[in-house]
């Protein structure tokens, strides 16, 4: 069996951002005494939308990097990718979160890297099989 190291790395690094984002929605939670949604409060959408965010994009990209890698794609490439995966899901949420929901230059340059990983990837794989 293939080891997969590097995308197990960065599985794990944005596994630690996932669960960071969720603390920081269960501290608003338990602090606004709020058990389901947002009660109403801006914050906690923010909050719940930068945790959700990094749910929706992360798994993608690394079901992504995990084909590339079994099928051989350099580690430069996958370090590469996958430290771009991270920066790119960090600069999000700091933006997101900073920009109070509004346009903020970490929100936008985070998800413009994300959709350049993910489709990066996505051409990789589709080119390993033609």
């Amino acid at each position: 069996m293939q080891n997969v190291e590097i995308t197990a790395l960065y599985a794990g690094l944005c596994a630690l951002l996932v669960l960071a984002l969720a603390f920081k929605v269960v501290g608003f939670r338990r602090g606004k005494k709020v058990g389901i949604g947002t009660g109403g409060d801006k914050e906690g959408s923010i909050l719940i939308r930068a945790h959700a965010n990094a749910v929706e994009y992360i798994p993608l990209a690394l079901i992504l990097m995990l084909i590339a890698e079994l099928n051989g794609l350099a580690p430069l490439w996958l370090h590469c990718l996958g430290g771009a995966l991270v920066f790119a899901r960090l600069l999000h949420a700091i933006g997101l979160i900073g920009g109070k929901g509004g346009y903020h230059p970490g929100r936008f340059f985070g998800t413009l890297l994300t959709w350049l990983v993910i489709a990066t990837l996505a051409l990789i794989d589709i080119a390993a099989v033609l």
